[in-house]
């Protein structure tokens, strides 16, 4: 009977744990790396591997945003993309948002279709930027502030990404 008893909380423990994971999955460091470096295989483009040196800009730079979570770069050295979420947004749709921009980016030509927006995709693909950090937090008003920043910047001009 004692046996049963123990048995049951721990499975109940395990359900608890398994259920509280989620809100916390999709936002490693590997799960960051792993969105990005999905997408530049789909176009040859080698991986990225993680940077702390880069990260730990990022995370700075996400900590200055989290009073507003306004979606105003860093002006920094290094390439940079931010995504906002009234409610909370992992890392992985994040990565995965700026990647769906591939449908506006025409390669041959090098640009965005009108009126559309694709230089967060390119500079996840860019071929030349091998270095990711990427930072999260949640902002004073409930939303959620990601900051990738890329080493060396991409999207420079009359470059292709690949």
């Amino acid at each position: 009977m004692e046996f049963s008893k123990v048995s049951t909380l721990a499975l109940t423990c395990l359900v608890g744990l398994v259920l509280a994971l989620p809100s916390h999955a999709q936002d490693s460091k590997q799960d960051y790396l792993n969105a990005h470096n999905r997408a530049r295989a789909a176009v040859g483009v080698g991986p990225m591997t993680w940077d702390n040196t880069v990260a730990a800009y990022a995370e700075n730079y996400a900590k200055q945003r989290k009073a507003d979570c306004n979606l105003v770069h860093s002006g920094g050295r290094y390439g940079e993309n931010l995504a906002w979420s009234s409610a909370d947004l992992s890392g992985t749709h994040a990565v995965n948002m700026w990647v769906n921009e591939k449908a506006n980016y025409n390669y041959n030509s090098n640009r965005c279709a009108a009126g559309k927006v694709c230089g967060h995709y390119t500079q996840v693909v860019w071929r030349n930027s091998v270095h990711l950090g990427c930072a999260k937090v949640k902002c004073n008003n409930g939303g959620t502030f990601i900051v990738c920043n890329y080493s060396p910047r991409g999207n420079i001009v009359g470059q292709k990404p690949y």
